[in-house]
């Protein structure tokens, strides 16, 4: 049961989208909710899209009916939106047929609030969607969290890259993948038993967690002693860069490994795969990507993947304990992966 501080932390917190043609509704409802939440507020449904997508919200209140797209034509528009689709949406409407409501809920609202509204119902209503949303989180992020490690599990990885590639595809923004595995485990495993081995895939994580400050950015273990890092925004330079903070953080921890014939501490291998402006099929936009070359339009995540496993096959060929770097358009053909080497991080690639 969440306490009274709880509740209090996550209205303030909490992140509310009103959405409403008539600026007199707007005013009220920012009035009745002015402790209940960071507000903010748009007058169109292209607006509250636009709104939206820059800073996703916890709760959208929307009225039903709008001139140009009306609320249920934003209500589909955020249910086809991967990046908005799990918004609690709160039709508020002067409708009171129940076949209006039938429609909405069929569409994905959680509620409906009827105009003129009264301030006591609407804080009720918005404080029990807001908690819904904060337990289902709660559970959402145990489920998501590798119970050895601490950092998130091949779940969370899955959905945070598919994520991440479709607002780069959208946005024309960069992405970076690490894949980074220990050298020799199963070696260390035999030579100082699990319990060291758990030990130390908990220490290599925290390591890896420490590179990763970008809020953005995700440390996931992939399986067995094979971690991953998600890098939105981030184009090769970029990518590199963090690369080299892994090998140096991973070396710093000074962990003992007599086995190794490597290193005689525990290292770690890491491939980098990227899609920024120096990649082959390189689309600014995703509304763009019709003019593109062929390739651009099966270009997907899961190749990302593909060419982070090669070059990280490359980096073990190589002599382990280094990175290595692919392009994603160059995943069948590893031999094309060269060193890392160090550089500046930057938010965005350089445009052409």
């Amino acid at each position: 049961m969440p306490t009274s501080n709880d509740s209090f932390t996550m209205a303030a917190q909490s992140n509310i989208l009103l959405v409403d043609d008539d600026p007199g509704t707007i005013q009220l409802l920012g009035r009745i909710l002015s402790t209940s939440g960071k507000l903010r507020f748009a007058m169109s449904g292209a607006d509250a899209l636009q709104v939206a997508r820059k800073s996703v919200p916890d709760l959208m209140l929307l009225d039903a009916q709008m001139p140009g797209m009306d609320g249920f034509e934003v209500l589909k528009a955020f249910k086809a939106d991967p990046v908005l689709a799990e918004v609690p949406v709160i039709f508020v409407t002067s409708h009171r047929a129940p076949e209006f409501e039938v429609e909405g809920f069929r569409l994905g609202a959680v509620d409906f609030i009827v105009k003129p509204v009264v301030a006591p119902i609407v804080v009720a209503r918005v404080s029990a969607q807001l908690r819904v949303k904060h337990m289902a989180e709660t559970l959402r992020q145990i489920s998501n969290v590798d119970a050895l490690t601490g950092v998130a599990n091949r779940r969370r990885f899955d959905d945070a890259l598919d994520t991440e590639w479709r607002r780069g595809r959208r946005a024309g923004d960069p992405l970076s993948l690490l894949m980074v595995d220990v050298d020799h485990f199963k070696l260390y495993n035999d030579r100082y038993g699990h319990l060291a081995g758990d030990a130390c895939l908990r220490r290599v994580a925290d390591a890896l967690s420490k590179v990763g400050v970008r809020p953005a950015d995700l440390v996931a273990r992939y399986g067995g002693e094979e971690f991953a890092l998600v890098l939105p925004d981030t184009p090769r330079s970029g990518a590199e860069r963090v690369a080299w903070h892994c090998l140096q953080s991973v070396g710093s921890l000074a962990i003992a490994h007599d086995a190794s014939p490597t290193t005689p501490c525990i290292s770690v291998s890491i491939g980098i795969a990227c899609y920024d402006n120096e990649s082959a099929g390189w689309v600014e936009h995703l509304e763009s990507s019709r003019f593109a070359d062929d390739s651009a339009h099966h270009c997907s995540a899961s190749d990302l993947v593909h060419a982070a496993d090669k070059a990280l096959y490359a980096a073990k060929q190589a002599g382990r304990a280094r990175a290595m770097l692919l392009d994603i358009a160059d995943a069948d053909t590893p031999q094309l992966a060269r060193a890392a080497s160090p550089g500046s991080r930057e938010s965005k690639p350089p445009h052409r």
